[in-house]
């Protein structure tokens, strides 16, 4: 490790600390319907937007038709998407004239971008038309992480309130968080990309002479280069800060056109995580505790900052395989070091490492490097974050209430340990909520597992599989982990564009969103019905440095518990074999 990498990743956590109590004190304002400094500008349209939905903005709802509220919408937007890509053929802005998007594929993606997973399973530049990307893609973009945050506020107000049968109204809170929260960010990172050169056109794809003629792979000269284009700036913008994370381009935010400069490597980087750990400062602001939400990102960053480092100390050391004589892994003033292979030199080691662990702890999914390409340790981080339930800042929403029911789960315990009834800021904890919590922690280990399972013993499942051995393995592990999270990253070298993968990883990611949510919004509606307890001395407090290691060690022994034997047959194993 170098010097300059380490100051680059204080660096981002230092500005990331910066932003979260401004924007954290701002989310606060805009979900308790606080005046803010864009009502003057937004206030109209908002309630031009009630009037014609025929929402009454003063009607709050329990927990049952909130979550009825939220699966109609997003089922509607499904089908929305699922519809715009078989019929792009047929409709405006396709200048390249690609055609309909097969069943299985159209249904894959569908639900990717509805789940805010953004798992992508085909090539943008050669499978959607500009129509798609914009009215399916980045409109789901946009929904589906409000979606999210609107589910958070809900169980925020179901643990501030008691004695109450209603949560909110989902379609407000949903509302809100459009017009006040990721249009106003998405506007200002989109013109900041287009300023650093991601492009925002409607062109048809550019097509320019090569300085110097080459061969393709059946000995044909070539001397042209076809350069995609299309409008990007607005998708990436919106992928980053929803924690959405599906790439205009084929190759993700390791595209120039997507991610072209150091500068925007950093911001994007950093839109990542922003919303994400914002929300804590907000979740403390509406509970009238804001000592709970620092706690949550301590105990965040006592899980992230070491996974960086870990990710990082493994890349720099390189393939021990590969000979001396051919590869010079020394860091130097000319020289990278490490293994570069699959990195952008634009960025380097410390970056990947940095966005690969922000990308898969806060189920976002972008990529500015080839995971397939990690050392074994390097990829083995990358599962790990996400096989601790994406809780370390996790997706828009979805990452912090789940880390509450891991904070639900420690308070729990720890009252086990010295027999007395848990509380959670005045709600005594009883039978009901450990059994959401339980089924909460156990659903996404066994969506992943048993789909895994499948895919090893299965002639369709192991035929779409690049590589033997244990690599192997890992790719499809990490697979159905990035769709049973909701993440959307890829280990890549694994062929997924077919029947089997498009059903299955459709399948998972459906579980993964919404058998997750809805019990949820259960676990916040018994909260909120709870008479208030007031603290006694016998009351274990939850924002003190002894409860933070506690719940990080909750969120470790789970996470390993669920997934050592499979990381074991993958990684780890590889690992060994590298090293012996």
């Amino acid at each position: 490790m170098t010097a300059n990498g380490i100051i680059q990743i204080f660096l981002f956590l230092f500005v990331l600390l910066l932003a979260v109590k401004p924007l954290g004190s701002f989310m606060t304002r805009v979900f308790q319907r606080e005046k803010t400094f864009l009502d003057p500008f937004l206030g109209p349209l908002e309630r031009l937007i009630y009037r014609l939905s025929g929402v009454n903005p003063e009607e709050e709802m329990d927990w049952k038709q909130n979550a009825l509220a939220m699966l109609l919408f997003n089922f509607l937007g499904l089908i929305v998407v699922y519809s715009l890509q078989r019929l792009q053929q047929f409709l405006p802005l396709n200048p390249q004239g690609v055609g309909g998007v097969s069943p299985d594929l159209s249904f894959n993606t569908a639900v990717s971008f509805a789940s805010n997973t953004n798992w992508q399973a085909y090539g943008g530049e050669t499978t959607m038309s500009y129509l798609t990307q914009m009215l399916a893609l980045t409109v789901q973009n946009f929904l589906s992480a409000a979606t999210g945050i609107a589910l958070l506020i809900l169980i925020i107000r179901g643990i501030a309130r008691h004695s109450s049968k209603t949560l909110g109204n989902f379609w407000v809170d949903m509302t809100r968080c459009m017009l006040y929260v990721l249009l106003p960010l998405s506007m200002v990172l989109a013109l900041f990309l287009v300023s650093q050169g991601v492009v925002q056109n409607f062109s048809p794809y550019a097509t320019v002479s090569l300085l110097e003629p080459t061969k393709d792979t059946s000995g044909s000269i070539v001397t042209e280069q076809v350069i995609a284009m299309g409008p990007a700036a607005s998708q990436i913008a919106i992928k980053q800060l929803g924690t959405n994370g599906g790439g205009f381009f084929n190759v993700n935010s390791a595209h120039p056109f997507e991610n072209p400069t150091p500068l925007s490597n950093y911001f994007e980087m950093l839109a990542i995580v922003l919303i994400a750990a914002a929300l804590c400062y907000t979740y403390g602001a509406m509970v009238k505790d804001t000592r709970q939400g620092w706690a949550l990102i301590a105990a965040m960053l006592i899980m992230f900052i070491p996974a960086v480092f870990s990710m990082y100390f493994a890349e720099m050391n390189g393939n021990p395989k590969l000979p001396v004589s051919a590869i010079n892994r020394q860091t130097s003033n000319t020289n990278p070091g490490g293994n570069m292979e699959g990195k952008e030199d634009r960025f380097g080691i410390a970056n990947s490492a940095l966005w690969t662990v922000a990308t898969t702890s806060a189920s976002n999914g972008s990529v500015n490097a080839m995971h397939d390409s990690y050392t074994p340790l390097g990829g083995l981080v990358a599962l790990l974050m996400m096989h601790l339930g994406e809780v370390v800042f996790g997706g828009v929403g979805s990452g912090l209430y789940g880390m509450l029911v891991f904070v639900i789960v420690a308070v729990f315990v720890a009252g086990l340990l010295v027999g007395r009834t848990p509380e959670y800021l005045g709600h005594k904890i009883e039978a009901y909520e450990m059994k959401m919590a339980s089924l909460l922690i156990l659903i996404m280990p066994l969506t992943v597992l048993f789909f895994t399972a499948l895919a090893v013993v299965t002639t369709a499942g192991k035929s779409a599989v690049l590589n033997s051995g244990p690599h192997g393995f890992s790719e499809i592990l990490y697979a159905f982990t990035s769709q049973g999270n909701n993440n959307g990253s890829a280990f890549a070298g694994i062929s997924v564009n077919n029947p089997f993968y498009n059903l299955a990883g459709g399948i998972a990611m459906l579980i993964g969103r919404y058998w997750l949510a809805v019990p949820t919004l259960a676990l916040a509606g018994s909260l909120a019905r709870k008479k208030f307890i007031p603290a006694s001395e016998g009351t274990l407090p939850t924002h003190t440095p002894l409860f933070i290691f506690w719940l990080v060690a909750i969120v470790l022994i789970v996470g390993a518990l669920n997934f050592l034997p499979a990381l074991a047959l993958g990684p780890v194993v590889e690992h060994l074999l590298m090293i012996q």
